[in-house]
């Protein structure tokens, strides 16, 4: 059967329900009524079926290619073609795989499925230890012309993408779940996509061929997928790019005449089919040289030179710390819709409000993304507290319109001092008020059917500053991963009150004590050398940067002498079943 010229590609940038495999087929299907009669091919995201990270869930959620089908059902009258993500089940082993799917006598038939061969462990992704690598990539023929399927991190190899081109495709397909990050002023998307602008327009460049990028949109565990889906046409052109942060369906027409004239104006392609048998010997004729041993081709360095892969080694300076703040603004907000009422079913929330920074900024993000009836602020005054944080905090819900709950906890606190530990020091004294304002805060979110949201920054918990199982207790943070002078920063695009964002930081429950007093450095000052430690700079490097020795010694002491506060209570392991050593759930599965 000929091909036709041209035919219609929507990239369906949809939300996936994280391990509910019925939800997810059932919305495959509606997309697949949806498009019948309007588009030939549907594409949706990588592991769409079940989301990505499911990690010790895979098992739960993988499908063979013959479940798969009988539990779409049957397609639609003029159903498209569907490419989609899902976890498959093959002999015992899970494949990351991406599914073709025709209609065929009234059910749907796989054309073609590819089984992921590039498998990130590195960083937030633990990949490799779930799911075998696929061995395979080819291109296939379809009713629209030749095809090729890559999922994520192959689309960043010059490789796969080359094996395809070299193999036929006019058109390929990326599915992708690559978590955002790097919000840079000035930079209209996250930088994990201008990543992948430079693979796409590079492949289409090229090879003279079509890249339709199908991204993931939403949270998975504080995961941020930014969407921004896409579609390169022939020549390294952007034709089409989803919106940011929300589902989105992308329209484009695909000229399959595109492609024949870019490789007649730029015949890349063909060079390269020319040269390749000449290149092909030298790989393994090494004589009159020496070669690297195949074995260190691309090895990672050893554990104690480097932290990272070579593909995400520090740069040659600390990064900058400014953040494009409208977007992260928009992350923030998705992030919050996604976490509290899409994982956990929740259309309320309660935030203890300090007359702070921080909580200023949660209750602002909550705010625009709940509205104002669904968010209670709790204001929570102890007797040491300075008067204008009460001030303060009322301002704050005067501005955004919200209604506070003003509960004062000094009587609670002191009845516990006064009959117990009189002579309780001013050190323990905060602690116990922090912890009894969660304790307050987690009774009014019963009261309200509402999540607490936590309000702590990044440069809190790096240094230890904070009180444990009290400010860390809330399940979900917006500000947990900013650095408190980037919290500032929003803070003040948000339009939040000067006298808020101005005055010291302090937690505000020993009388005329600061967070700087205690931390024994500013937030200016401990953020850079932060951000340079997590980096890999030695502290002497830093030190040659013109930081003070005094300075990062006491930043560094504070973040190593405090990894325990940011991790999970110590459990001994005496079983194969230990939970977050051999039973791995992700926490929104």
């Amino acid at each position: 059967m000929t091909a036709p010229p041209s035919f219609r590609l929507v990239v369906s940038q949809l939300r996936p329900r994280k391990g509910g495999v019925d939800h997810n087929l059932a919305r495959v299907a509606t997309e697949a009524e949806g498009w019948a009669g309007r588009a030939e091919v549907v594409v949706l995201p990588e592991t769409f079926l079940s989301g990505y990270f499911v990690e010790g869930g895979i098992e739960a959620v993988a499908l063979t290619g013959d479940e798969l089908v009988a539990r779409l059902g049957s397609p639609p009258d003029h159903a498209p073609d569907l490419i989609l993500g899902a976890y498959e089940r093959v002999h015992g082993a899970f494949h990351n795989t991406a599914f073709h799917l025709e209609p065929a006598d009234g059910r749907w038939r796989i054309v073609h499925r590819h089984r992921k061969s590039f498998l990130p462990t590195y960083g937030v992704f633990d990949e490799a230890r779930f799911v075998t690598p696929g061995r395979e990539v080819r291109a296939y023929d379809t009713r629209f012309g030749r095809m090729g399927l890559l999922i994520c991190e192959e689309m960043l190899h010059s490789i796969p993408p080359t094996l395809l081109a070299l193999d036929g495709a006019e058109v390929v397909v990326a599915l992708a779940a690559s978590p955002a990050r790097d919000f840079a002023p000035g930079h209209p998307v996250p930088g994990n996509l201008e990543r992948w602008d430079v693979a796409g327009r590079a492949i289409t460049l090229e090879h003279g061929s079509w890249l339709a990028v199908a991204q993931a949109v939403g949270s998975e565990g504080g995961r941020l997928f930014a969407g921004g889906s896409v579609v390169y046409g022939p020549g390294g052109t952007i034709d089409a790019r989803a919106t940011l942060f929300r589902e989105h369906h992308l329209e484009v027409e695909i000229d399959r005449g595109r492609v024949h004239r870019q490789r007649i104006r730029s015949p890349l392609l063909a060079d390269l089919r020319d040269a390749l048998p000449h290149l092909l010997p030298a790989m393994t004729d090494h004589s009159g040289s020496d070669p690297v041993p195949p074995s260190e081709v691309g090895a990672r360095p050893a554990a104690d030179s480097l932290s990272v892969p070579e593909s995400v080694a520090r740069p040659d300076a600390i990064p900058s710390l400014e953040l494009n703040l409208p977007l992260v603004e928009e992350a923030l907000v998705s992030f919050l819709e996604d976490e509290v009422r899409r994982r956990r079913g929740f259309h309320r929330v309660v935030v203890g409000v300090s007359g702070g920074v921080d909580s200023a900024v949660t209750l602002a993000l909550a705010v625009r993304a709940f509205g104002v009836e669904a968010v209670h602020p709790i204001l929570l005054p102890y007797a040491t507290s300075a008067p204008e944080s009460l001030d303060h905090a009322r301002l704050l819900c005067e501005m955004l319109g919200v209604e506070p709950r003003i509960i004062p906890i000094t009587d609670g606190v002191d009845a516990y001092i006064d009959a117990e530990e009189p002579e309780l020091s001013p050190l323990r004294r905060g602690n116990l008020a922090a912890r009894y304002r969660a304790l307050v805060l987690w009774d009014q979110s019963a009261r309200h059917d509402a999540l607490v949201l936590g309000t702590g920054n990044k440069s809190e918990r790096l240094l230890g500053y904070f009180t444990w199982h009290a400010d860390d207790s809330p399940p979900v943070n917006p500000l947990g991963d900013l650095y408190k002078t980037q919290v500032l920063a929003l803070a003040r695009h948000l339009d939040i009150p000067e006298p808020i964002v101005g005055k010291p930081p302090s937690a505000d429950l020993v009388e005329g004590v600061h967070d700087e007093d205690e931390i024994g450095v500013s937030y200016a000052v401990a953020d850079p050398i932060l951000a340079g430690l997590l980096e890999g700079f030695t502290p002497r490097e830093l030190v040659a940067m013109d930081f003070g020795a005094d300075d990062v010694e006491r930043v560094r002491s504070r973040l190593e002498g405090t990894h325990w506060k940011r991790a999970l209570p110590t459990v001994a392991m005496i079983s194969s079943t230990g939970i977050g050593d051999f039973y791995l759930r992700p926490v929104d599965f």
